[in-house]
């Protein structure tokens, strides 16, 4: 996550969308004023900053369910101000409101069943490299990615969500937005080694996992127009 007070924007991560490739690029472009989320592991030159504070939680401790308030006040007692994977909602609450409604947010979204074989994949490779992707469906823990950008009652909350399928011209656009160069792209593919089985995700899911997607995805499907 970066939020550049030089350049007036706010880049909110979500999973499986090339973040950190992102936040290793806008990086370059910022100064020490501005807030960096740490990355793991470390990618050069990507160097975190100005991510730790304190804030006033009254505010969003009001509008968050019980669960939400013992997390929100351990970020505040450990001085977490910014997390890697903080919410659009989230940030709102801890940055100035004329900075929130002034800076030009965006984010990434991925085609959901893309995006879920790329998770399947990552997950598999960190932590369980037996586990089939059934398994990882039954595990339940999938990188839906709406809540990043969304308020509680389904609102987009940023000014445009990329598509990852589209993310070189489409960067390319916020960059122009913002007065940046986007000269030789994305240089760094970070986090793209987990997948071993190229194939198309439309030749990896039987009928059942096609649906299971469909159905847990179906807000951001319907969202973004996105198809098998």
């Amino acid at each position: 996550m970066i939020i550049s007070h030089k350049h007036k924007f706010i880049f909110i991560k979500t999973k499986k969308t090339a973040g950190t490739s992102i936040e290793v690029f806008l990086s370059q472009f910022c100064d020490e004023n501005d807030v960096l989320t740490p990355i793991y592991p470390a990618v050069s030159p990507h160097t975190p900053r100005g991510y730790k504070g304190y804030w006033n939680l009254f505010p969003e401790l009001a509008r968050s369910s019980l669960c939400e308030k013992s997390t929100i006040m351990w970020h505040w007692v450990k001085r977490k101000k910014f997390r890697n994977h903080a919410s659009a909602l989230t940030i709102s609450h801890r940055v100035p409101k004329h900075i929130w409604n002034s800076y030009y947010k965006f984010c990434v979204d991925r085609n959901p069943w893309d995006k879920t074989l790329s998770h399947y994949y990552m997950v598999k490779s960190r932590r369980y490299p037996e586990m089939t992707l059934d398994q990882y469906f039954k595990r339940g823990n999938l990188c839906l990615n709406y809540p990043k950008y969304c308020d509680q009652k389904g609102n987009i909350m940023v000014d445009r969500v990329l598509n990852y399928e589209n993310l070189d011209h489409q960067l390319a656009q916020v960059c122009k937005t913002l007065s940046l160069p986007f000269n030789d792209g994305l240089t760094v593919r970070a986090k793209g080694d987990y997948r071993v089985d190229r194939r198309p995700y439309q030749e990896v899911f039987t009928a059942t996992q096609k649906g299971y997607v469909a159905e847990v995805f179906s807000r951001e499907i319907s969202m973004h127009n996105y198809g098998f």
